[in-house]
């Protein structure tokens, strides 16, 4: 059969890394410890794999999922041999921390090692008024790949102060504390608003990663992101 499919590009990525990119738009895990990946990713494996609930991992941080609405639902997956990982054909970026961490919008989470710890986090100054704005921290030495929707932008926050809406926001640096701010005035309010009135607000040395999409706010909260660490060629 012959076939522009057949072409070496669309054929299996042959490389003993851990986690390898298939393609921009698929993750390839080859497993031998286990892997924490978001419910849903998996679209294909090889070899020997279990797939099991994650809990999480306590009653403190179980309870900061059910009152922040941060929808983080994971799977572990275990055994020998290789899966792969994609979401809806967004972009793959592995990020390799190294005893560092980084903060993310739930819904940008793929995949991470599962030797990583990771937590819920309420943005601060994010209060009932703006719906509550929560981000996952993912902490240690390993591995996380982040699924993007559209070609990101990575922002420098040094500069200038930076405006991001919490719904695009995927990452943050670990230095930044980032700000909340209201633009809705009182005029806009009465005319029905923007539907843009809340914003992070950025300032300092570090970055901030966009995505060229807006997450529909999930029931309860507004959405959020943060943190920091060794972005590969999400940079380049």
């Amino acid at each position: 059969m012959r076939s522009e499919l057949f072409e070496q590009s669309n054929l299996e990525v042959e490389t003993t890394e851990r986690f390898a990119l298939q393609n921009s738009q698929m993750l390839r895990v080859h497993l031998g410890g286990d892997v924490l990946a978001t419910k849903g990713t998996m679209v294909a494996y090889q070899g020997s794999i279990a797939f099991h609930h994650e809990k999480a991992g306590g009653f403190a941080k179980l309870a900061k999922k059910v009152l922040t609405s941060e929808d983080l639902s994971l799977m572990r997956v275990s055994g020998e041999g290789e899966v792969f990982f994609a979401d809806e054909a967004g972009y793959i970026y592995l990020l390799a921390l190294e005893n560092e961490a980084i903060s993310l919008n739930s819904r940008n989470l793929m995949a991470m090692d599962a030797s990583l710890s990771w937590d819920i986090n309420r943005v601060k100054g994010a209060g009932m008024a703006t719906g509550g704005l929560f981000n996952t921290t993912v902490s240690g030495t390993g591995t996380v790949a982040i699924n993007v929707v559209g070609k990101p932008v990575v922002l420098d926050t040094s500069r200038q102060p930076t405006y991001v809406d919490p719904q695009a926001a995927v990452a943050w640096s670990a230095g930044l504390t980032p700000g909340i701010h209201n633009s809705m005035n009182m005029k806009s309010a009465l005319r029905g608003g923007s539907g843009e009135a809340i914003q992070y607000v950025f300032h300092g040395p570090g970055f901030v990663v966009v995505q060229a999409y807006e997450w529909a706010p999930a029931q309860g909260q507004s959405g959020g992101s943060g943190g920091g660490g060794i972005i590969g060629d999400l940079f380049s």
